[in-house]
């Protein structure tokens, strides 16, 4: 294999625009399965989270055999929380898909991908995809691309891209809307047609960028990158240099690997060009170069955005700690978090100075939340602070905080609702139009701090048929305190098992998020309060028997349907003096003191701090 005839290309488009569903049926078609061959849907989503989601979290590689060339394909994230895997990933490539929903049109993620892509130089190829939708408009969705790449500062070869319609879910795709609609092969040809072969130095010393850090239990860390130079030997010694251009570890190649489908398959040399995996390396990590010995300056790597968000992990402490999880002590969730911050370069993990707490910084309120929900399945118990915003100081010691850009797309009778929200919310009104049917797409500028908190509100306004999109913009000024959440909690007063009696007693007050028989606890928060203070109420009450019983007397109890928070929600539900306890069970809100006294007293305290 020559790297005249490879070719490296990833997906990028939005979430659930269809990246995953598309190489399903590339890989298909190719040939890389059996005719009879069963195959998962989205069998490039391998992590349960990623099913039940339908979002990439993980970038992954995968590659197919075209007439003469080989084609590496890399699926990316399509999420900006997950910025940190784009922006390695597309240091492997050497062009891109840009994948639209042709409803839809080009959305935040897309534009931030995007702009990652054209900063290197690459030449899209743009796939409309979904144009079988009842509500497509691919001709207004394809001029908003042309708009997106010029705002992007795309050069003039860039905005002459190539233009396909597709259906990935059916498999077809063709160059003009009236066009054959059989298979994908117009789309493997243009690949191997407009997509240059890597650029690499096949005569050189070895070189390889090692871009992602997966690990596998009988492999164990293997380290994924595209080979920049020379060719690799099977038992041939290398080092790895981080950026510094020290050299981290030594090694011999004991085990090398490329990809062939959708597996890892050995090999005993590779090429300038091509992706490959090395299996063993415990020292090396994302953004070292594994070379020769006679190397002696790295490869550059491109710098990942820093994180805006950040929460406080610390050791569960609640009366029913343990009870679920086997995870429990602050050394164990101390590794499980360092484990993650050497292979998600996105985040940062840092502890407190008595080591009982640890400091997650991330992306944003997904990134973390995934994280915190992967812990939670392996056996982890642990709780989790309200997300915070992390700010800086410009260079003329002005406060700066990180901005967001949001588009919502929402029907016209709830314009006014979201507009006025979100202007409480600190947010610059920038764009607004009509995007037809009814429906208004508008863009604001906001500051992170004010959206934490507000995707359910949003639902809730919208009546569930909003869609809103946020991505992070810039830092800019501090634009001073936003309010948090308006309601108080109805705070349990009592350790014991939810009765529905006293729920039904008590339902009126608020919104409940238990039922009956569920573990309660002294400080748990059982609910909402109606109005803006906090309450503590008994929900353990049962009712008082007596012998004395009359026919028809007693009341059938009819409880109001719980209110059911994700993670995510209850991560930007709780306020400051709260928590979120995470089990492998369950998931609940507590106060951050349980007992009443000692929260009455932190209360004067941060009273009398802020005076």
């Amino acid at each position: 294999m020559t790297a005249s005839t490879l070719r490296n290309i990833a997906i990028i488009a939005h979430v659930d625009h269809g990246k995953t569903t598309l190489i399903d049926q590339i890989l298909r078609q190719s040939g890389t399965f059996r005719a009879n061959q069963d195959v998962d849907e989205r069998v490039m989503d391998s992590n349960d989270l990623e099913k039940e989601r339908g979002i990439t979290i993980l970038a992954k590689c995968t590659s197919i055999q075209w007439k003469d060339a080989k084609i590496n394909i890399i699926d990316t994230p399509g999420h900006a929380d997950f910025g940190g895997e784009v922006e390695r990933i597309l240091n492997m490539a050497d062009g891109v898909i840009l994948l639209i929903d042709a409803a839809e049109g080009p959305l935040p993620q897309t534009k931030f991908v995007l702009g990652k892509a054209l900063k290197q130089g690459m030449r899209p190829i743009v796939v409309v995809n979904k144009i079988d939708r009842g509500d497509a408009r691919p001709v207004e969705v394809l001029n908003e691309a042309f708009d997106l790449f010029a705002s992007l500062d795309a050069t003039d070869d860039q905005l002459d891209f190539p233009v396909l319609y597709a259906s990935g879910r059916d498999g077809w795709c063709c160059e003009t809307l009236d066009g054959p609609r059989e298979n994908l092969h117009p789309l493997l040809d243009l690949i191997q047609k407009h997509v240059p072969a890597p650029t690499v130095d096949a005569d050189g010393p070895f070189k390889m960028l090692a871009t992602i850090l997966n690990a596998d239990p009988y492999l164990g860390r293997i380290l994924v990158g595209r080979v920049v130079s020379g060719t690799a030997k099977m038992n041939m010694p290398v080092k790895a240099m981080n950026l510094d251009g020290k050299t981290v570890e030594t090694f011999r190649l004991s085990k090398l690997l490329t990809f062939a489908g959708i597996n890892k398959v050995p090999a005993t040399e590779v090429a300038a060009g091509d992706i490959i995996c090395i299996a063993g390396m415990t020292e090396a990590s994302v953004a070292d170069t594994i070379c020769d010995t006679s190397v002696t300056e790295p490869v550059p790597a491109t710098p990942i955005d820093p994180p805006t968000m950040a929460v406080s992990i610390t050791v569960n402490d609640s009366p029913l700690a343990g009870k679920e999880g086997k995870k429990l002590t602050s050394n164990i969730i101390r590794e499980r978090l360092m484990a993650e911050a050497e292979t998600n370069v996105a985040i940062r993990v840092t502890e407190s100075e008595n080591r009982d707490a640890f400091e997650l910084a991330g992306r944003g309120e997904l990134q973390i939340g995934v994280l915190l929900e992967t812990m939670r399945r392996e056996g982890f118990e642990l709780s989790v602070s309200r997300p915070r915003v992390l700010f800086q100081t410009s260079e003329d010691g002005q406060l700066m905080e990180p901005y967001e850009e949001i588009i919502v797309d929402i029907d016209d009778e709830y314009t006014g609702a979201i507009v006025e929200k979100l202007t409480g919310r600190k947010a610059d009104l920038v764009d607004m139009r009509s995007s037809g049917n009814g429906k208004n797409r508008i863009i604001f500028a906001c500051p992170s701090r004010g959206m934490i908190g507000y995707q359910s509100q949003f639902m809730t306004d919208t009546r569930g048929t909003g869609v809103l999109n946020r991505q992070f913009k810039e830092y800019g000024p501090y634009k001073g305190d936003i309010s948090g959440r308006r309601n108080g909690a109805l705070v349990s007063t009592e350790t014991g098992k939810a009765v529905a009696y006293a729920i039904w007693k008590l339902q009126d007050r608020g919104t409940m998020f238990i039922t009956h028989n569920d573990d309660v606890y002294e400080g748990m928060i059982v609910g909402e309060n109606s109005r803006d203070t906090d309450m503590d109420i008994n929900v353990t009450r049962a009712k008082q028997l007596t012998n004395v019983r009359a026919s028809g007397t007693d009341e059938a109890c009819t409880l109001v349907t719980p209110r059911k928070l994700t993670l995510e929600d209850m991560m930007s539900y709780i306020n400051d003096d709260e928590l979120v306890e995470i089990t492998p069970k369950t998931i609940r809100l507590r106060k951050r003191f349980l007992n009443p006294t000692q929260r009455e007293m932190a209360k004067k305290a941060s009273k009398k701090a802020a005076v």
